[in-house]
């Protein structure tokens, strides 16, 4: 009879020592390396852990004139057999070459180690990704540049209100990024994609994020204070749409619908923070373009997600439109109208041909690349796209802002033949 002997370290300081003892004859088998490990790894009579939850430091064997659970009294051909077995972990562990870590995040890479135990609650108001925050700001920019073009006021107005409704988008939508993972935390932990958010993995509980809600909304409403009453009471009133916002995932396969109401909402916000009211005839179109082009650009985010939501049972445009011709033929339907709104609005508050060129040709143009380019089966692509539209909302807003240049501050009017387009 003769024994063979296996040692294996783990990250515990204890080192294990496992051995079998074989009888030769003919009613036992040798053993081969895969027999030992079929063995050692038998959940019935060794239960060890996975191979995969055993540290790197491990796949050194472990000299076993050292170990203090080699008897004194084992035979030295023995413990010369030891010193000179592999270790079987090495053979299930790849090198470490092979091994590809997800890439870190800003977040990651910028707050120091002595402040980690903030970025968790950084990853989750999205700090790492201002593309959100971004599409919430420039429905309202466009209508505090129109309105104070129209109503040829100072360049310090439209200044001193983009600069707030900036910090009042980015802490928003912060805030909308908190609720919708508050709700959606245990279909998040399913989907490839969203499975590494804080609250998914538990770096966050639900307590600790409705106490970091808490405090975004009031920083949110610090911000909405520094309105008029008017402003307050119609910035407030769009709460609603974001509280339910994530729930229509679950009973409608067209939440995007509620999502493109509150990205929208800006558009009577911005107006009414420089004028003092909402000039409904006026802002009305702008809204419901800026409603349409929220539609468009979250669909073609809502496909990088189809797989996932079937699975978890959420629904959305995507799976209602599952032909990616039908997808296409939406997104270009939803920008056709969103483009068409830009021009009513430019007839109805009188802009210039600044305007019309840079923002009405400027996104017909980008639209079209757009409805015409997205890959509906890449989500590296679809993820392209999606962030594009930050892009164009700069360029329409450029347009808006050489217009109320050459207006307000040139005092070039716009011609009657151009008013009348």
């Amino acid at each position: 009879m003769f024994s063979t002997i296996l040692l294996i370290r783990t990250t515990s300081p204890t080192t294990f020592l496992l051995s079998r003892s074989i009888h030769p004859g003919p009613l036992h088998r040798s053993f081969t390396t895969t027999s030992i490990r079929n063995t050692f790894t038998s959940p019935l009579r060794y239960p060890l852990k996975p191979t995969s939850t055993i540290h790197r430091s491990a796949l050194v064997p472990t000299p076993p004139t050292r170990s203090p659970a080699i008897s004194p009294t084992s035979p030295k051909h023995e413990q010369s057999h030891i010193s000179q077995t592999p270790s079987l972990v090495a053979q299930t562990i790849p090198p470490a070459s092979a091994v590809t870590n997800p890439p870190k995040s800003i977040i990651d890479r910028f707050v120091p180690e002595w402040a980690a135990g903030v970025r968790p609650y950084l990853h989750l108001m999205r700090l790492d990704k201002p593309i959100g925050w971004i599409l919430l700001y420039w429905p309202c920019a466009w209508s505090i540049t129109i309105a104070s073009t129209v109503y040829h006021l100072p360049p310090s107005t439209p200044i001193f209100y983009c600069g707030l409704f900036a910090l009042g988008a980015f802490i928003m939508r912060g805030a909308g990024c908190t609720i919708n993972d508050m709700w959606d935390r245990k279909f998040d932990a399913a989907v490839e994609r969203t499975k590494s958010r804080p609250l998914a993995k538990g770096d966050i509980t639900p307590l600790g994020a409705t106490t970091f809600l808490g405090g975004q909304l009031t920083a949110g409403l610090g911000v909405l204070t520094q309105l008029n009453w008017y402003s307050i009471v119609l910035g407030a009133s769009s709460l609603g749409l974001v509280f339910i916002y994530p729930f229509m995932k679950r009973i409608t396969y067209y939440p995007h619908v509620v999502l493109g109401l509150a990205f929208s909402w800006g558009s009577f916000l911005g107006w009414s923070a420089v004028t003092g009211s909402v000039d409904w005839a006026m802002t009305t179109p702008m809204f419901l373009g800026s409603a349409a082009w929220c539609v468009m650009y979250d669909t073609i985010y809502a496909h990088q997600d189809k797989k996932d939501d079937i699975l978890v049972g959420v629904k959305s445009i995507a799976l209602r439109f599952p032909s990616l011709t039908q997808s296409r033929i939406l997104i270009s339907s939803l920008s056709t109208f969103f483009l068409s709104t830009l021009i009513v609005t430019g007839q109805l508050t009188g802009l210039g041909p600044a305007y019309y060129l840079i923002s009405c040709g400027g996104a017909a143009g980008h639209l079209a690349w757009q409805c015409a380019t997205v890959n509906f089966d890449s989500r590296e692509d679809l993820w392209k796209k999606f962030s594009s539209n930050g892009w164009l909302g700069l360029l329409i807003w450029m347009g808006m802002v050489v217009d109320y240049v050459q207006q307000v501050l040139l005092g070039e009017e716009p011609s009657e033949d151009m008013q009348a387009v």
